[in-house]
């Protein structure tokens, strides 16, 4: 089995590209979607996150207090802080969700991770791709599905990673500079690559 994690800023098609690949047969772990779940169901994690942030990062009905965490974590610089509670159970899950996989004979398995080279390339992946975009082009894009001005945008990406500097950490590196049939084609290649190369 073949671990990869795929990587782009907003905008730029990562999501569009790894629904490619799992309509093709790959496993793919959104890692947003995977911390949420964990956050809203592990015990241990909500108990760090309550220490940390407070009683008021979970409603009544124990559900997950979005705008509460998102205000003491991102808009206080406390990211670290949050991310030291969560990547850790996220890592443990990844690892049994790739055992699981292996065992059900998955060819290849997908971390999908906004993230994902922040620190370095991470242990365990056996390739990296970068899926990227001319920065006008995302910004066209982000505001045509949000339906949000240009300054929002530049806003959100300001806060993410420069690909651009993190090129080196990735085998593959998909510009989608064209359609969104284009960028299919270019997922499916790209499979069909490395699963004959395995």
């Amino acid at each position: 089995m073949i671990i990869a994690g795929v990587t782009g800023g907003i905008g730029s098609g990562k999501s569009t590209f790894c629904k490619e690949w799992e309509r093709l047969g790959a496993k793919v772990v959104y890692a947003d979607d995977l911390a949420k779940d964990l956050m809203a169901t592990d015990e241990s994690i909500k108990r760090q996150l309550r220490t940390a942030f407070g009683d008021e990062t979970y409603n009544r009905d124990g559900s997950l207090n979005k705008p509460h965490l998102i205000r003491e974590a991102f808009e206080k610089n406390r990211v670290g802080e949050l991310n030291a509670i969560v990547h850790p159970a996220m890592r443990r899950a990844f690892t049994e969700i790739c055992r699981d996989a292996e065992f059900e004979g998955v060819d290849l398995i997908v971390k999908e991770a906004a993230v994902l080279l922040n620190e370095g390339r991470p242990e365990g992946l056996d390739l990296v791709v970068i899926v990227t975009a001319p920065e006008e082009l995302r910004i066209k894009r982000v505001m045509e599905r949000d339906q949000v001005s240009a300054k929002d945008v530049e806003a959100r990406l300001a806060k993410q990673p420069d690909f651009s500097k993190l090129t080196h950490l990735a085998d593959y590196i998909v510009v989608n500079n064209s359609t969104q049939a284009d960028l299919k084609k270019e997922a499916l290649e790209l499979f069909d690559t490395i699963l004959k190369r395995s």
